[in-house]
């Protein structure tokens, strides 16, 4: 019988970090399957006794103690959902008191601080940076490329659109990405709109037997999804890269996580996680 435990994640705002926090600690466990259940806003007495019972039902059903692993920042709701019969682990009650104790400050205890509108200039700055990435994905406009700070560039679906939402959408960072096309190929080069910002590039390329299964879903058994073409153009890409002088990296076995915190890193960007 496999090892199955349910979880919740409780907050009294959006459930983010709590799933943030929870899943990282999650993933340590490899022999368990983990069903997970959010209950968002939870920030009302009333609000804490509909997620006890969801939880206490969940006990009944699983005849396990389910794993409840809360943000909630105020006390009093916090020390109630501890009437829960699960095993409670309260992010905010762990390190919040040694906080105040080294920092010599008491906590607000405010709701909402982690992904809440509490910097105007913040939000319009990450707003900004998504409507940045939607009108330069996929090469569609080089208008503007100068306020890019950084412009992906490689072979159609190997993670360029993605990588560049999540930088816009997670970190603020304005990104376009442009696609090599056959007649980039053709001459062996970059193409000349983006040429120009070399210090702005990040190349990105792809193992062509993953790019080909990928291909494969979207367009099955057609030339631009067979095995030799996706050689072809993986090979040619990763030529035109290295004669251009810019960073690669490989996204065959790597997250978006992963791809965009590289970038920033080589970029030397500033993350400003929202």
């Amino acid at each position: 019988m496999p090892n199955r435990r349910s979880v919740f994640f409780v907050s009294d705002r959006t459930g983010i970090t709590a799933e943030a926090l929870g899943n990282s600690l999650l993933t340590q466990f490899d022999g368990v399957d983990f069903r997970k259940t959010t209950i968002p806003f939870v920030d009302s007495p009333e609000a804490v006794d509909r997620a006890i019972a969801q939880i206490n039902a969940c006990r009944e059903a699983d005849g396990k103690r389910p794993i409840v692993i809360s943000s909630i920042v105020n006390e009093q709701l916090s020390e109630r959902m501890r009437d829960s019969d699960a095993f409670v682990l309260d992010f905010f009650q762990i390190f919040i008191s040694p906080l105040e104790q080294e920092l010599g400050v008491k906590s607000s205890h405010a709701a909402g601080r982690s992904h809440g509108l509490r910097n105007q200039g913040e939000y319009f700055t990450r707003i900004e940076a998504i409507n940045y990435v939607l009108a330069h994905d996929d090469g569609q406009s080089i208008k503007e490329l100068d306020r890019a700070q950084v412009i992906l560039v490689g072979v159609s679906r190997c993670g360029k659109t993605p990588t560049s939402l999540y930088l816009g959408l997670q970190c603020g960072i304005r990104c376009a990405n442009f696609p090599l096309t056959p007649d980039d190929f053709e001459r062996g080069a970059l193409p000349d709109s983006i040429v120009r910002y070399r210090d702005k590039l990040f190349g990105l390329t792809i193992a062509p037997d993953r790019l080909q299964a990928i291909r494969q879903e979207r367009k099955p058994n057609s030339k631009y999804a067979s095995a030799e073409q996706c050689r072809y153009e993986v090979a040619a890409a990763e030529r035109m890269m290295r004669d251009a002088r810019i960073q690669v990296l490989n996204t065959s076995t790597k997250s978006i996580e992963e791809l965009a915190t590289t970038i920033l890193l080589e970029h030397k960007l500033d993350r400003h996680i929202f």
